[in-house]
């Protein structure tokens, strides 16, 4: 986390925590050790507790930077969006043809990165896990629509609108292009949960990644693209 924060600037809604922790070392070992715990033993097994516990200090502590766990929840997942975009932004840039545009966005969305060819963030990897299983539960909630007013989702919206922008170029008379990356983003998601825990309800391939090939495809179908993987 801390060779991420050094060279990327992204900015979470000050709704979300109390104190910013990334202004200490605390503040940055509970972020870390979260993110490890949340990966080890699921949302609904963790609390500020066994944090305290982890990285030797109080509970009350921890209560000084974020109010909640879910509030801690939705921090993770905005860093994580924020790598995200991040991404988005220097693996498409200075790339002219928005159809190869596109299908690197794709990729940047839907894959899990290789750390023997792709540039990983610290902890990216155990982030990606954490999304993948927890973060249907930082939206599903009576106060989706308050947070949305604090700015919890506005990094994930910019990516969802960076995205369908492309798509606009490419299928400017297409009528769904917000929906078909957010659809793009959480099914890869879903499916993932599914082939690790409830695989009849998906497919795999031999050797391939059958989830970003699956968004491949669809958008290929759906927007009339060639030449994707």
């Amino acid at each position: 986390m801390n060779s991420f924060l050094e060279k990327v600037n992204i900015s979470v809604s000050t709704h979300l925590f109390l104190k910013n922790p990334n202004s200490s070392d605390l503040g940055q070992k509970i972020i870390t050790e979260s993110i490890n715990m949340i990966y080890e033993i699921g949302f609904e097994l963790f609390n500020f507790k066994k944090l305290a516990q982890k990285i030797q200090t109080t509970e009350a502590s921890v209560y000084r930077y974020f109010e909640s766990k879910h509030s801690l929840l939705l921090y993770l997942i905005n860093w994580y969006w924020g790598m995200i975009e991040y991404r988005l932004i220097v693996e498409s840039n200075n790339i002219s043809n928005p159809k190869e545009r596109l299908i690197r966005m794709i990729h940047s969305l839907t894959s899990i990165p290789n750390p023997e060819n792709e540039f990983v963030f610290t902890q990216e990897l155990k982030l990606k896990r954490v999304v993948i299983n927890e973060s249907a539960k930082a939206f599903l909630t009576k106060e989706v629509d308050k947070e949305n007013k604090a700015g919890a989702f506005k990094v994930y919206m910019s990516i969802i609108t960076r995205v369908a922008n492309v798509i606009a170029e490419v299928a400017p008379n297409y009528p769904f292009p917000a929906m078909l990356v957010s659809m793009l983003i959480e099914s890869s998601n879903q499916q993932r949960f599914f082939g690790e825990h409830l695989p009849h309800l998906t497919n795999t391939l031999p050797d391939k990644d059958a989830f970003e090939d699956f968004a491949l495809d669809l958008v290929n179908k759906t927007l009339g693209i060639n030449g994707t993987k």
